[in-house]
């Protein structure tokens, strides 16, 4: 994979977004080391909406996995205001999905595949990460989706 993060986005046709802001009394990020730990991220739009509802209700996988890829834009964005250069990121290393799904849903995995299916096309192998893709009863605002992850920095 050649280019760097931005030119890889560029040919992706993605235009990184201003960070969305926190909802509560958190910070979006916090660097300790070479770590960069990412507080969780929703589906939310450049003019502020966000998708909200069940995944196996009225949600389906295919509208879930464009949620989660959307929010793995905005912790693209995050990244980008904590670090000024996504050149700096060494590795993804674990991403936590959260999904908003009825008590019988069972493909969580394929809900968060849209983050890291991105994250992989941005970073190439680096993007590679250990994960986990779990179901919620609810999550805040209903959104569908939540996102968080732990980045390695260049030293």
């Amino acid at each position: 994979m050649q280019g760097t993060p931005y030119e890889r986005l560029a040919a992706l046709g993605i235009q990184l977004p201003p960070p969305p802001p926190p909802i509560a009394n958190f910070v979006t990020h916090v660097q300790e080391g070479n770590l960069l730990y990412l507080s969780g991220q929703g589906p939310r739009e450049v003019n502020g909406h966000l998708h909200a509802g069940k995944v196996g209700a009225e949600i389906s996988v295919v509208e879930a996995y464009a949620h989660a890829r959307l929010t793995g834009i905005n912790l693209l964005a995050v990244m980008h205001e904590a670090l000024g250069d996504l050149g700096r990121v060494k590795r993804v290393v674990k991403l936590l999905g959260m999904v908003n799904a009825v008590p019988d849903f069972e493909d969580h995995p394929s809900v968060i595949n849209g983050c890291s299916d991105l994250l992989i096309e941005v970073f190439g192998e680096a993007g590679q990460h250990a994960r986990s893709a779990v179901g919620f009863g609810s999550l805040p605002g209903n959104i569908t989706v939540e996102i968080e992850a732990i980045i390695s920095l260049q030293d």
